[in-house]
């Protein structure tokens, strides 16, 4: 089913059966498509059409989701504004993108594409009854486009951690293919409710969140901005099925309390993504929470998901799972051969969620697809159960002396000191060596620790070469606005300290 049909068919069905909700607005299936359609209204008369991209920048809220569903209505692609950036850096992706108009909110930055202000895209009765009728016969926005799966739905920005953001092009047909391996793999169905946290400026937030819901028959729930203190009294006031979120936020809602001891029963299971989740946290969140984390992987370009532990059967901390169904994937050498299970190399995805490229960079995607095979640039292995463990990102590894060094391996042995929050490791030029380890941590509060301890106990467990050339102490690891840990942040840090020849 082309997603711009899925309210038309869930209103049609249950009518009355909640659908989206936010802080301010909860709408049922009826309400949703009478939205959608008063704000496809809109958009037409702003002159959007099939082949148009409509910018939405918008903090997460009810309004996000229907301006996805009204633009797909009219046959026109989506892209994703992260709110937090810049005139110049959201003029880059307006232009890049060739936005037609941007659908924005009180306070934002000042750009030059055409405006929607959000306030316009609520529904009112005469707007929802004036998008219907005539339209429905007469291509307006009451009419659905023809399926055409291979359309682009989405155009989502990467965060730029190698040079200007890229555009990646997913279609109608991603989007179906990665919400049906969601709805399989998670056993969701029309009792899930979703619990959004994480930002819909992402794919994650979209597709994982929200679409695989809906298109279950499920519903959804968008929390706003994340505050772990508040973050339970939401969970026991709305009562989801289902959320995801990524290892920093579990790290927080960790360090709650220990009277907080919140209902959770309603709650299935939490998936985990973006980055590695520490097996010591899953553990204790497990243990705490009586929440099961399912840890899976992905990336944007395999529209968010590849692998995950399996909901029912064998889940194994400190891995990220198999492949979803549908999906292959293999690791291989540096030539493109399949390395057998337990040798170390380039983790690659093939499937119908494999995006259809980067917009306007056609040498960017030969690079990156090769024979069908999503080259991911993180580096991993399978264990003796088929399960793919994540060794790091062949970009941030550490050549010391000739040395391959794994970041993810030390900030790992760095995790287990219980006076340790937070751990990233980079390297730092080294007029000998090449490059040399450099740890930045986050001390738990009140923890009575010394860099030189944290350093001696790297050597209790970690080859020499290994160890961290020094060990830094800050309050806070920068993050982009996934969560991710933002190690180009901490490597320009570094650049004007280089240490002298020994």
């Amino acid at each position: 089913m082309h997603f711009a049909e899925l309210p038309d068919v869930r209103a049609a069905h249950s009518p009355n059966a909640p659908c989206l909700a936010d802080d301010v607005v909860d709408l049922d299936n009826a309400e949703f498509l009478a939205e959608v359609r008063a704000a496809a209204a809109i958009l037409r008369r702003r002159g959007i059409g099939s082949g148009d991209v409509v910018a939405v920048m918008l903090a997460n809220r009810v309004e996000f989701v229907v301006a996805l569903f009204a633009a797909w209505r009219l046959g026109a692609a989506v892209t994703p504004v992260n709110p937090a950036l810049t005139a110049n850096e959201a003029e880059y992706q307006l232009a890049d993108s060739a936005a037609k108009v941007l659908i924005g909110q009180d306070g934002g930055p000042v750009v030059t594409v055409p405006r929607v202000d959000v306030a316009d895209l609520r529904a009112t009765a005469d707007a929802a009854g004036s998008s219907t009728g005539a339209g429905e016969s007469g291509g307006g926005p009451g009419a659905i486009p023809p399926a055409a799966t291979d359309a682009l739905a989405l155009l989502i920005y990467t965060s730029g951690t190698t040079g200007r953001p890229k555009g990646v092009m997913l279609s109608h047909a991603n989007l179906e293919a990665m919400s049906t391996m969601m709805v399989e793999a998670s056993r969701v169905d029309q009792d899930d409710h979703s619990l959004l946290i994480l930002p819909l400026f992402h794919v994650n937030g979209i597709v994982v969140s929200v679409l695989s819901s809906l298109l279950a028959g499920g519903r959804v729930t968008i929390a706003g901005r994340f505050k772990a203190e508040k973050f339970f009294r939401i969970v026991e006031a709305v009562r989801p099925t289902r959320f995801s979120a990524v290892p920093a936020i579990y790290a927080m809602l960790m360090e709650l309390p220990e009277s907080e001891r919140p209902d959770t029963s309603s709650v299935r299971f939490a998936a985990c993504g973006a980055a590695p989740m520490q097996a010591d946290l899953i553990k204790r969140f497990e243990g705490r929470y009586g929440i099961p984390i399912v840890e899976g992987y992905g990336l944007s370009e395999g529209t968010c998901a590849s692998t995950a532990n399996p909901l029912e059967g064998l889940r194994k901390p400190g891995t990220v799972g198999v492949a979803l169904p549908g999906q292959e994937v293999a690791v291989m050498d540096p030539s493109g051969r399949p390395l057998p299970q337990g040798l170390t190399g380039e983790v690659v995805v093939r499937g119908p969620n494999v995006m259809r490229g980067y917009l306007n960079r056609p040498e960017e995607t030969a690079r990156t697809v090769v024979d069908g095979w999503l080259r991911t640039g993180d580096v991993g292995r399978f264990d003796e159960d088929g399960y793919l463990v994540l060794v790091d990102r062949i970009k941030d590894l550490i050549i010391r002396g000739g040395e391959n060094i794994y970041p993810k391996e030390i900030e790992s042995h760095l995790y287990c000191h219980p006076g340790v929050f937070e751990a990233a490791v980079v390297g730092q030029s080294h007029e000998v060596f090449g490059e040399v380890p450099v740890a930045f941590v986050v001390l738990r509060p009140g923890a009575n620790v010394t860099t030189e301890s944290l350093l001696e106990h790297c050597r209790g467990s970690l080859s020499r070469f290994k160890i961290p050339e020094r060990v830094i102490a800050v309050e806070t690891l920068p993050k982009n606005p996934l969560g991710k840990t933002d190690k180009p942040a901490l490597r320009a840090e570094l650049v004007s300290h280089a240490f002298p020849a020994v």
